[in-house]
């Protein structure tokens, strides 16, 4: 008995025809290549504290107030991190989920893209 229900395993992933089999082979192939970046992306989030500022003055702002940095913001630069550690300005990806925060002493958890030189907010705290 065991040894039908293989075959009719065998017989219903294979289909009879070796195009058909390698079709879903190479689809399942496909799909995992596409969604593995996606999975070590999600795996590289971490935590860090550091300043939202604004790309023309960068690290100068850090600490400074969030007058100076909404300011500018609002002439029309965009917002940046500065992390405490190293004082490194990084570029935001979606900077939406930083205006409530022009300015100010943060702790965020992120992606970064060391690449590009910048970060995707996952989530974020005034410290």
């Amino acid at each position: 008995m065991p040894v039908v229900e293989f075959r009719s395993i065998i017989g219903a992933i294979y289909s009879h025809s070796p195009e058909v089999f390698m079709k879903r082979v190479f689809s399942f192939a496909a799909a995992a290549l596409v969604l593995s970046p996606l999975a070590v992306m999600a795996a590289d989030s971490t935590q860090i504290t550091g300043w939202i500022s604004d790309s023309m003055c960068g690290a100068k702002h850090a600490g400074s107030g969030a007058a100076c940095v909404k300011k500018c913001i609002e002439g029309g630069m965009k917002p940046v991190f500065v992390d405490d550690a190293k004082k490194q300005v990084w570029s935001i990806d979606n900077p939406d989920a930083v205006k409530s925060f022009y300015g100010d002493h943060v702790t965020v958890k992120a992606t970064a893209d060391a690449s590009a030189k910048s970060v995707h907010i996952d989530t974020i705290a005034a410290k």
